[in-house]
């Protein structure tokens, strides 16, 4: 069984695949009501289309499932039922809700699926869907709903905020998960997209924010966030573990567009000023990463020592990469060089002006690059 965490829309399936295995696919938001008894139906309609058609296989696609209350008893039951009696179906569960997917499969479907995360649009999906170029994909992010709209930014900006952010905050996360302050969520779902690509400890973030608190609560929200795949915090690259947590985080988005929503500016301005575009451009290399950590099973940290830093640290396997990422007026310091010296990694390269182009970069699935 596959489990799929996005809209269908976002899947593209291969055509010879649905020609030889979609025989019955349907949505949750067409059941009559919210019971789990809806699924059984659409089950058991794929069992008598798959003994009609004399199928020694069928495929079933259920889409927005998690509309339906417990819906993973349903799922659990019939999987079993076919288990037992060696029926295969191949069962696809489409949600576009991700935290309430995952809440689901861990009432009761242990060991019976596999998770696959549909990640934000990279830049290669963005360039040949909608023609974005790359300064506007690092700016507008990957949101393919809001592609049409980023001639007018305004009316993309509250596309952003009211399509994405808010369903996002108010549903996957309120619904889901015991949120006792939400207004504190918001808060820092909102400093921490602003502060993207930048260290800020947690006790400066309890100072800027109303009743933050303490830095535990904050912790815990930042981990909801990282769960919705909106936002997240790296922590300092360290041999000793206990270092790591207690180091400074630094914020990342997964997706730019979170960033330039929220910020003041236009795109033009934002480009035309080096030291922001800098930042644009940072972040636009940390959520490439982030967004390919799960597949590749990457870990991602910063580094800095004194006045030394390497934007990102990335260990793969038993291999280290050193990744400073350097926009035309950003200068390279010496972090690159010396983190090498403590550290001995696998590969320290530039990603940017001098280096990798950046292009290259966010079109790449990085299993070359960090394979070296």
């Amino acid at each position: 069984m596959k489990i799929f965490e996005e809209q269908i829309e976002d899947f593209y399936f291969d055509y010879q695949i649905i020609y030889v295995y979609l025989q019955t696919y349907d949505t949750a938001e067409s059941a009559p009501d919210e019971s789990n008894s809806w699924v059984s139906l659409i089950w058991e309609t794929a069992r008598k289309k798959m003994t009609l058609g004399s199928q020694t296989e069928h495929l079933l696609v259920i889409d927005e499932i998690h509309k339906l209350e417990k819906w993973s008893d349903a799922v659990k039951r019939e999987w079993d039922m076919d288990s037992f009696n060696g029926v295969n179906i191949k069962v696809i569960i489409l949600g576009s809700s991700r935290l309430l997917i995952k809440d689901g499969l861990k009432e009761s479907l242990a060991g019976r699926f596999e998770l696959i995360n549909m990640e934000h649009w990279s830049y290669s999906e963005m360039k040949e869907a909608f023609g974005l170029s790359l300064e506007q994909y690092i700016y507008f992010g990957g949101y393919p709903g809001g592609a049409e709209l980023i001639k007018n930014e305004s009316r993309w900006r509250k596309y952003i905020r009211d399509s994405i952010i808010e369903p996002a905050i108010t549903k996957d996360v309120l619904q889901t998960k015991k949120i006792y302050k939400p207004a504190l969520l918001r808060q820092l779902f909102d400093l921490g997209c602003a502060y993207s690509g930048e260290l800020l400890s947690y006790n400066k973030v309890l100072g800027m924010l109303s009743d933050a608190g303490n830095a535990t609560t904050l912790v815990s929200y930042v981990k909801v966030l990282d769960e919705s795949r909106l936002l997240c915090t790296l922590q300092q690259y360290a041999k000793d573990t206990a270092r790591k947590y207690k180091s400074t985080p630094k914020f990342q988005v997964y997706n730019t567009g979170l960033f330039s929503a929220l910020a003041a500016g236009s795109f033009e301005n934002t480009y035309l000023n080096s030291s922001k575009w800098g930042r644009f451009v940072e972040s636009a290399v940390g959520a490439h990463l982030m967004n390919l950590a799960d597949a590749l099973d990457l870990k991602i940290y910063y580094w800095r020592h004194n006045d030394d830093e390497v934007d990102y640290i990335v260990e793969r396997n038993d291999k280290l990469f050193a990744i400073e990422v350097k926009s035309g007026s950003k200068s390279t310091n010496k972090g690159l060089s010396e983190f090498s010296k403590l550290y001995k990694p696998t590969s320290a390269f530039i990603v940017g002006t001098g280096g990798i182009p950046l292009e290259d970069f966010l079109s790449s699935d990085l299993k070359g690059i960090l394979s070296m």
